[in-house]
């Protein structure tokens, strides 16, 4: 099919700022909700609390966009690949990430904001939160005109579960060689009590649904002895991580760490994939041009990662610099995970400075998040967005979006919540 530059990327925006329409039908994904996780009366239990999980409409973007996404997701674990990089990247690196089992890690997540320039990759996560959530929501939509039908069209197939099992069962054969596993632990710390729990039960009952034991566990109930993981005795085969302690360092994690270390468990997401990929201060080098190509990056890559905005180290020696240029900078604390300790530079307080000008933070170039108009009240009203790629080895199983309002993303924004990318 013949196209022309900047058509799609014309209708995106059109839509973005013009359609109002609700294409969300939440009662056919509280429907789902309920039969998914098997539990009648689940969201209602759930939900309630959780207001502004799901945005009533979903995004646009021209698919050139999503493809540059990708390209970029291609580029930086390509990277990740390179000796010299690994070497840098692994140097400040704690020491139970320095060893590779195997595995590459489920469910990366890439973080975009749209500007005028193109997509700008602003974090990586090893415990991206909200796919199968997102999944599900992407199922429960409708189309408001004959456009949203066409762009809906990749949203009803069954490619995000059948490319989740084949992930789980990759990982396990990538550390054990064959077979798949029999038990999986979908671990956090008091998972209940997560925001996102409702998605843990989602991922336990997909397994299930595929003949794979699994079991949503706080990680303080592990036991390891005579060199198996256990919980209540069972032998857990692969643990599905959700912690956000990158280096499994918590005396409540011990076990974990004790059976990750001896390879007796497969671990995914692990601290080696963290500091690979996800640490931010690999951003300093992945925007780095010089850099880059000291590490024998080809051009061609190197070109695609002028998508990852310019990040540098914050130290005591360079916090009056920085501070003089802090309204084009976010800051984002090195041990920070989610939206914790970000602060947008023109926003930032004396006393926020004082811990920043310490150490401990990058400092990266503003990229603007896109914006989506919805309505409230009848009244036009702008939201921020960014864009999330879910992906396994480099390769998309999908795409959502995040709308809100503030200085960084959150669920407590009116109209706001994961809203399905639509590409057009």
């Amino acid at each position: 099919m013949l196209t022309v530059p900047g058509v799609a990327e014309a209708s995106a925006s059109r839509l973005n700022r013009k359609c109002f329409c609700i294409t969300l039908d939440r009662a056919e994904l509280w429907a789902a909700l309920d039969y998914e996780a098997g539990e009648p009366g689940f969201c209602e239990a759930f939900m309630a609390s959780r207001p502004h999980l799901f945005s009533n409409v979903p995004v646009f973007l021209a698919a050139s966009a999503l493809d540059e996404m990708q390209r970029i997701v291609l580029a930086v674990e390509a990277t990740a690949k390179l000796p010299a990089y690994r070497e840098a990247v692994l140097s400040w690196a704690p020491e139970i990430a320095q060893r590779d089992f195997g595995p590459v890690g489920a469910l990366m997540g890439y973080d975009f904001h749209l500007d005028d320039d193109g997509p700008k990759l602003i974090e990586v996560n090893t415990n991206a939160g909200g796919a199968f959530l997102n999944a599900l929501l992407a199922r429960a939509q409708k189309a408001c005109c004959s456009e949203v039908d066409r762009a809906l069209i990749g949203t009803r197939d069954d490619h995000f579960e059948t490319s989740g099992i084949a992930m789980f069962k990759g990982e396990w054969r990538r550390q054990r060689g064959t077979g798949s596993p029999r038990r999986i632990a979908i671990v956090d710390d008091r998972p209940e009590e997560q925001y996102l729990y409702p998605e843990f039960v989602l991922a336990r009952q997909l397994l299930l649904k595929h003949g794979i034991e699994a079991a949503i566990v706080d990680a303080s109930e592990l036991k390891y002895d005579s060199g198996r993981l256990r919980l209540d005795g069972d032998e857990i085969d692969l643990v599905y991580n959700r912690l956000v302690d990158f280096a499994l360092d918590g005396p409540e994690h011990a076990a974990l760490r004790a059976a990750y270390q001896d390879g007796a468990v497969v671990v995914t997401p692990n601290p080696h994939h963290h500091a690979l990929l996800a640490s931010k201060r690999n951003l300093t080098l992945l925007s780095d041009p010089a850099a880059l190509e000291a590490f024998g990056l080809s051009r061609e890559l190197r070109a695609r990662l002028a998508g990852v905005p310019r990040t540098t180290l914050v130290t005591p020696d360079n916090s009056d610099t920085a501070w003089q240029s802090r309204k084009d900078m976010f800051f984002k604390s090195l041990s920070g995970h989610g939206s914790k300790a970000v602060y947008r530079g023109d926003k930032v307080t004396k006393g926020v400075w004082a811990e920043i000008a310490r150490g401990g933070y990058v400092a990266q170039s503003f990229a603007a998040p896109g914006q989506r108009m919805i309505e409230i009240d009848g009244t036009p009203t702008p939201r921020k967005m960014d864009v999330r790629l879910y992906t396994y080895d480099g390769r998309m199983l999908l795409a959502a979006a995040r709308l809100y309002q503030g200085q960084t993303t959150n669920f407590r924004t009116a109209g706001g919540g994961f809203a399905p990318v639509l590409a057009v």
